[in-house]
């Protein structure tokens, strides 16, 4: 997109877990259609998708996406009992390293700012310089699944905590035009109060395969079904805590976009994913893509008539 002089646009890519995969189609039709991002505000996996669009590492990440399988996003999950994570994020740790490890933000071609919270205070923090991996691993650090990561003396988790779509980073970095991608808009919008406890099954059993001995591969089983859930829907303790984790987001977003809203908001419809369903690339990139292009000439005709 070419103008004499045109907006300074933004654009704030949400949380979500394995939904932010979504991100990957909206960038890309963005692109596509000629629209250029000056400011990129991400959290957690959005921060991860919006450093690949940043660093041109956009189809890798696409590639690296699409090739996972079930066991493979289990390979990532280099599990750790004695540490203040379930997961130690080596592994993934080494994968953008392998990547990005050369990048330090501040002499990225636009302007990015990773989002992150402090632990004990609860501060939100800005990652707008430095190592841009470190800063990525604090965003996506989700409370009791990844180790918190220590910058400049502060111990940081995921910023989903305070801000889950970082619409006001944008509007702070000077953007006047902003896009926000939220992912949780089709999740948790029919929410509402169940009075009666009995509605809700709380007689419900579960059986408690965690006191069955298991040894071997029987073990590295249990393992998954802990994790990442059971086939009978039962929740694993990952999938508990990243429910947990993403209603607040959920709640958050709304009262927050409600304050500061921005220009426009992408909303893939990726509700059917779950938090650990990485091995959907697929399906929630098809997602982002589409509801881009829903909100396209929107975009171009406010970006327009926003030119000077």
């Amino acid at each position: 997109m070419s103008f004499m002089a045109r907006p300074k646009i933004g654009i704030a890519l949400g949380g979500g877990s394995a939904r932010g995969w979504a991100h990957i189609g909206v960038l890309r039709v963005l692109a596509e259609a000629g629209i250029e991002v000056d400011i990129i505000a991400g959290t957690s996996i959005g921060a991860v998708a919006g450093a690949s669009f940043v660093t041109g590492r956009l189809d890798a990440l696409h590639d690296f996406a699409t090739s996972l399988t079930r066991r493979r996003v289990f390979g990532f999950m280099d599990l750790n009992f004695g540490g203040s994570g379930l997961i130690t994020g080596q592994r993934l740790g080494s994968r953008l390293d392998e990547h990005l490890k050369e990048y330090d933000i501040e002499d990225l071609p636009r302007s990015f700012v990773a989002v992150a919270t402090e632990l004990g205070t609860g501060h939100e923090v800005w990652l707008s310089k430095g190592s841009l991996v470190n800063a990525l691993k604090a965003s996506y650090a989700l409370p009791g699944i990844f180790k918190p990561v220590k910058i400049d003396g502060r111990w940081l988790i995921d910023g989903a905590l305070v801000n889950p779509v970082p619409v006001s980073v944008c509007r702070a970095m000077g953007a006047r035009f902003v896009i926000a991608v939220n992912l949780s808009s089709d999740v948790y919008s029919r929410g509402t109060v169940i009075p009666d406890q009995e509605a809700i099954g709380q007689n419900a059993d579960y059986p408690d395969e965690a006191m069955q001995p298991e040894t071997g591969s029987s073990a590295v089983r249990l393992l998954q079904r802990q994790l990442l859930g059971r086939r009978d829907g039962a929740p694993g303790i990952s999938s508990v805590m990243m429910d947990a984790i993403n209603i607040t987001q959920d709640r958050i977003s709304r009262s927050r976009l409600a304050g500061d809203p921005p220009d426009v908001t992408i909303n893939p419809r990726v509700g059917s994913i779950r938090p650990f369903d990485f091995h959907r690339a697929e399906e929630a990139i098809a997602e982002g893509a589409e509801a881009t292009r829903r909100h396209l000439d929107d975009i171009l005709t406010t970006v327009r008539s926003l030119a000077i």
